[in-house]
């Protein structure tokens, strides 16, 4: 069965709704199996990232959407010692023809959220894998993609409870974008 995988960090709780958002959408698609995988502060042993297990979830998997909250105009730290750590399978060409997506959460509008998104696209094409965007047009009345992000999700959240943020609309961009991975990844292997 083709399989989507989700792969974030969060520092507040934010990242992971919003990553819960893109997997519920890639596993509303019939025929699609879903990992969502968080990257743990306890698999980074000096300053690299290792864990074996999650590393063959994804090279098992046909697509690997990334996300992490944009800290200082990038992705967490913890998260580019995971990137850091695909090295190896750049050698290999493990993630070569893969899809390929990805998602961030700040504060402001802006956040320098962008950044994080072409970092991670960056990282896709240095893979060889296959970048989906969004597809959805800015400032829908019921809030998808109110931020304005064709590359991928961006969304809002502050100090709010993660209950209040990322918003639903915010949510909803998530589950649009899961869903628009995994209908690629179907047409594909066909």
């Amino acid at each position: 069965m083709p399989t989507v995988s989700v792969i974030y960090f969060s520092g507040s709780g934010h990242t992971t709704k919003l990553a819960e958002a893109v997997q519920k959408g890639a596993a509303a698609v019939a025929g699609v199996k879903t990992n969502l995988i968080a990257i743990s502060g306890d698999d980074i042993v000096k300053g690299r990232y290792q864990n074996d297990a999650v590393f063959a979830q994804l090279d098992a998997s046909d697509a690997i959407i990334f996300g992490s909250p944009t800290y200082m105009g990038g992705p967490a730290g913890q998260f580019k010692t995971f990137a850091d750590a695909t090295a190896g399978k750049w050698f290999g060409s493990a993630w070569r023809d893969k899809i390929a997506s990805g998602f961030t959460v700040s504060n402001s509008p802006s956040g320098d959220k962008f950044s994080t998104l072409q970092y991670f696209f960056t990282l896709a094409m240095q893979h060889g894998m296959i970048w989906v965007g969004l597809g959805e047009m800015p400032l829908q009345p019921n809030g998808i993609n109110h931020v304005g992000s064709f590359s991928g999700v961006m969304a809002l959240a502050g100090h709010e409870p993660t209950e209040v943020a990322p918003n639903a609309g915010d949510k909803q961009t998530g589950e649009i974008l899961g869903a628009r991975v995994a209908d690629f990844v179907l047409k594909l292997k066909k």
